[in-house]
């Protein structure tokens, strides 16, 4: 098969990020993790302590981002203006930094061309909000990937705790229905399944499961 496209949407904490890198992996495939774009562009503006909630300062300083991808020791690393933010995106003010910038038309004309671009090179797993909607309506392959808000507050909340992260549960879930909310409701490009994307509940699947489930989807249109 030439070049193809996996769409992986679906709301913050179903864990998109860690089955599109293994997907990746596994099939040998770029793995582009749109969401850790657009952490990189919110940080931006928290880092030069800019408002996010004024939409005409975001864009006069939409043109001062500059967000690449490089591949470094079979790890996707994010850099910000030349600068290695890979660590500093996961944090939950580079997540709700990213919810709030990703509703402005003129940052996400930026990182969906950003994205498509990458995308035209070779073939490519992407995950987001967007992707099969807006990002790659002509994917290969489109899932959206969900969980209950009770299963993805649990699964964020052990993954801070073992990097050390003092969280508290009913925080980081308060955090995901707001975000769902903004993602869903949002003017430009909001949350929603893709008609032809296949829907994946993982609330009582294990990573490795919902893994296995994806490829079988690509083996039946000839994706390997």
């Amino acid at each position: 098969m030439k070049n193809y496209s996996i769409a992986i949407d679906g709301p913050a904490g179903a864990g998109k990020s860690s089955v599109s890198k293994e997907i990746a992996k596994r099939l040998g495939i770029v793995y582009i993790d749109t969401g850790a774009m657009y952490r990189a562009f919110g940080l931006y503006y928290l880092k030069n302590n800019l408002s996010l909630d004024e939409e005409e300062v975001v864009n006069m300083n939409v043109s001062n981002v500059v967000i690449e991808l490089k591949n470094e020791d079979e790890e996707t690393k994010i850099y910000l203006n030349q600068e290695d933010v890979t660590t500093e995106i996961r944090t939950e003010g580079a997540s709700v930094g990213a919810s709030k910038v990703s509703v402005y038309p003129k940052v996400r004309e930026k990182m969906v061309k950003l994205q498509q671009e990458i995308a035209c090179k070779s073939s490519v797993i992407m995950d987001g909000r967007d992707i099969g909607t807006v990002v790659l309506p002509n994917a290969t392959l489109k899932i959206y990937l969900t969980a209950s808000v009770d299963e993805r507050a649990k699964r964020r909340y052990k993954e801070q705790l073992l990097k050390g992260m003092d969280v508290k549960l009913e925080d980081i879930k308060k955090d995901i229905e707001e975000r769902d909310y903004r993602d869903m409701h949002r003017e430009t490009s909001p949350l929603k399944q893709a008609d032809d994307a296949i829907l994946l509940d993982t609330s009582n699947l294990t990573q490795e499961e919902v893994i296995e489930e994806i490829l079988k989807l690509c083996r039946e249109r000839d994706i390997k």
